[in-house]
């Protein structure tokens, strides 16, 4: 249900909905002790809290797949695709969590020895330099991604009237001189 294309992402996320929407309906029983009806059986009425619960789910359901297929078709006017691209942000976060991971293990193995030799000393701290210069690196490549993104408006909101001034014919049209029976 969650690879990439946006479709795929929609499709399960209207069956997981319905599948749960038929799961909350067939878990109801009969109504309590109290019926809503005087004179009715109790038999005969359903409890109406899961019914109210599925109705609501369902109008939930809607406004997701509305939302999700307004993102898909946004998606795919930008970039001929629904694809999902992995976010820049996900992937520096867990960079970062490798990074202070790797960080961590070394420091307990740095600190496990006794008295650390000269050459142990100098391992651990060209260990803290590659690590500081990977975070570095990756932040100096997030940095250059934003700035040669190109315009923000036009990524998101799509082209500007100015972008399509270049199709429009630059001259007007002369109106007929004959206006006919019109005038």
């Amino acid at each position: 249900m969650l690879t990439r294309p946006l479709t795929r992402i929609l499709l399960g996320a209207v069956i997981a909905g319905n599948g749960i929407n038929l799961l909350v309906l067939s878990a109801t029983g009969s109504a309590g002790r109290e019926p809503l009806l005087y004179g009715v059986e109790l038999g005969r009425v359903t409890d109406p809290l899961p019914q109210a619960i599925a109705l609501t789910a369902i109008v939930i359901t809607l406004a997701t797949t509305a939302f999700l297929l307004a993102m898909a078709y946004r998606s795919h006017q930008l970039t001929g695709t629904d694809e999902v691209h992995d976010d820049d942000e996900d992937r520096r976060i867990v960079l970062r969590a490798e990074v202070l991971g790797e960080r961590d293990e070394l420091r307990e193995r740095y600190r496990a020895e006794a008295e650390p030799s000269a050459e142990a000393q100098r391992r651990y701290r060209a260990e803290r330099r590659r690590l500081r210069a990977r975070l570095r690196a990756d932040r100096a490549l997030q940095a250059r991604g934003r700035d040669a993104s190109g315009d923000l408006w036009h990524d998101v909101l799509g082209a500007d009237a100015e972008d399509y001034a270049a199709e429009r014919p630059t001259e007007r049209p002369e109106p007929p001189t004959n206006r006919g029976d019109t005038g």
